[in-house]
């Protein structure tokens, strides 16, 4: 992927609104809709908020941290990998370098996956379509290591460990029949999912793949650009 200084389709922001915490960027953060994007950024200061018809609105501001400024943006990606694929590039096109998906999940495993347990995902499944647009699918998709030893950290320092599991998650395009069952394909469903459990998958969600595949890709070429440049973290 490269950088390009074209104006986005589905976003009303531009290269100056990715801006912050020096040369790292803006930390941008993507849930899935905008309501949840406007209530997470009721606890940014100096809130800014440019608006899209489609709701896909930019929220920026920053949080203070053990006395330092952190510049912080939000942005719904919409549900599932097609629109994560439309958010995810073109806010990559505009020079983001750090994108953090946050949402919810349905756990797999429920013995220690309960409501209210955190999941960072290391991997994800790669159940959908859209990432083999761009990878063969037997292509495995990963989050940022950086990102994940970061979260680990954080998680010890607010006492979350109880609360946090570090694993593969699944990504799927169907809901309804992928993970509640629905249609005519109802058993091979089951067996699939599973197959997932067994296989000690975590949680299954609609998303991550895709983003992770961009990450991926965007990374490599930044890396195939300049070897000793920042990249791009996921």
């Amino acid at each position: 992927m490269t950088h390009s200084p074209t104006k986005p389709l589905h976003m009303s922001i531009d290269e100056s609104h990715i801006q912050g915490n020096g040369s790292l960027g803006r930390y941008i953060l993507v849930p899935g809709s905008d309501g949840r994007a406007a209530e997470m950024a009721k606890r940014l200061q100096d809130l800014k908020t440019v608006p899209h018809n489609r709701r896909h609105n930019f929220y920026s501001g920053h949080i203070v941290d053990g006395g330092k400024k952190i510049d912080i943006g939000i942005m719904s990606s919409g549900m599932g990998c097609p629109s994560m694929d439309i958010i995810a590039t073109e806010l990559l096109q505009i020079g983001a370098k750090r994108l953090i998906r946050v949402g919810t999940a349905g756990s797999l495993q429920p013995s220690f996956l309960r409501v209210g347990s955190l999941v960072v995902p290391t991997a994800a499944v790669r159940d959908e379509g859209t990432s083999r647009h761009y990878l063969d699918p037997s292509i495995p998709v990963l989050s940022s290591f950086d990102f994940l030893s970061i979260a680990r950290d954080v998680a010890k320092a607010e006492k979350l460990e109880a609360r946090l599991s570090m694993g593969l998650v699944h990504t799927k395009d169907s809901l309804y029949a992928r993970e509640f069952g629905q249609g005519p394909l109802v058993e091979s469903h089951k067996v699939y999912m599973n197959h997932l459990k067994a296989a000690g998958v975590l949680a299954s969600e609609m998303e991550c793949a895709q983003l992770f595949t961009l990450i991926q890709t965007a990374h490599h070429n930044a890396y195939l650009k300049d070897p000793k440049g920042p990249g791009i973290k996921g």
